[in-house]
């Protein structure tokens, strides 16, 4: 299986020799939410996971930092040696973000909480999870993070940032990639911030989205497109790959508002491994392998009209996972604990601490 993969990697255009082996253990980044089978994922694989980010806390324009950690999460991971760099995202939104970029003493405000925190819970440092961001913000950004790592550094702190994959390093040409320049890979000037963040995550993930039609969650040959591109400007050993556990169910919505009026209405909902196996039973799909995408889909007829679902599952984790080893990786963020089949876990060994 692993030579297959290898090959896969190599045929898609790897940057390093076909067979280069590196001897460290890619670090299992994984995130963790709110909700109770996120945290009943946690528990019953903590031993594989090697790096905990928490949703844990958010900022406003005024850099008032709020949250906290869940204190049974925060027990058990200190009880296991598991270090926690807690999520960090706006909570006022792109207009709100802006405002803080441009005001030193609400950026003052919110590293100054960011180590209170660290200090009072014992975190390892913090991951910076901002998004939507104008690209006209880019160098406001990059600025917020060096200011960020440098304060952190001092208390022998980390900063990880998690970015939107925005090769080519443009806005391409149709008028939605001109749109996901302008609001979400603009922003990110990946060289300039991989000199001050100790990690990149890149969120290889969401190719398709509920903006789009259906499609891969991260196929890989977009994946890999990706990581060439980041591999051009940040070093693999503070780069880890975003893979999906997750998957997105498409299907026709009410064609009718709340206003009365009349549109096209194309949903698309996330949907977890405990929902998406269910409901290829239920409906008898069959559910299909993609050996280029690598990834598992399947659709089923519901009042005659077509639904799609595209689930990530333990092959495609499998064949991500061997590119983070072939690659050299730091290793690999996977969204979002609770939300992935059982047997994903089988693919990862106890992670060393």
């Amino acid at each position: 299986m692993m030579k297959r993969v290898m090959k896969l990697v190599c045929a898609l255009g790897a940057t390093l020799a076909c067979g280069t082996a590196f001897a460290a253990q890619p670090d299992a980044l994984f995130y963790l939410m709110g909700t109770q089978k996120s945290v009943d994922s946690f528990v019953a694989h903590v031993d594989k996971i090697g790096l905990l980010v928490p949703t844990w806390y958010g900022v406003d324009n005024q850099g008032l930092v709020n949250g906290g950690p869940n204190a049974y999460v925060l027990h058990m991971a200190k009880e296991h040696r598991l270090p926690i760099e807690p999520i960090i995202s706006m909570s006022a939104g792109r207009n709100g973000f802006h405002e803080l970029l441009h005001d030193e003493t609400a950026k003052r405000h919110m590293i100054d909480a960011m180590l209170q925190q660290a200090t009072q819970y014992g975190y390892a440092g913090f991951q910076f999870d901002f998004e939507s961001i104008s690209w006209t913000d880019r160098d406001a950004y990059t600025l917020l993070v060096k200011q960020t790592a440098e304060a952190l550094h001092k208390h022998s702190l980390k900063l990880s940032i998690a970015v939107v994959p925005n090769a080519p390093g443009h806005a391409g040409e149709g008028r939605f990639s001109k749109w996901m320049w302008q609001y979400w890979r603009g922003a990110y000037d990946l060289a300039e911030l991989g000199k001050y963040a100790d990690l990149i995550c890149l969120m290889t993930y969401d190719q398709h989205t509920r903006w789009t039609v259906p499609g891969p969650v991260d196929g890989m040959p977009w994946v890999m497109a990706q990581l060439k591109y980041a591999l051009t400007l940040v070093p693999r050993e503070k780069l880890s790959l975003g893979i999906a556990l997750y998957g997105y169910h498409w299907y026709t919505g009410d064609p009718v508002r709340d206003d009365g009026t009349e549109a096209s209405n194309i949903k698309a909902d996330y949907i977890d491994a405990d929902e998406s196996i269910p409901l290829a039973q239920e409906q008898q799909a069959n559910v299909q392998w993609d050996p280029v995408e690598h990834e598992s889909w399947y659709y089923f007829y519901r009042d005659d009209m077509r639904e799609w679902v595209f689930m990530p599952d333990e092959h495609s984790f499998r064949d991500r996972y061997a590119v983070v080893k072939q690659y050299g990786l730091e290793g690999f963020c996977a969204w979002v604990l609770g939300a992935e089949g059982p047997k994903v876990w089988d693919e990862l060994p106890v992670a060393q601490r």
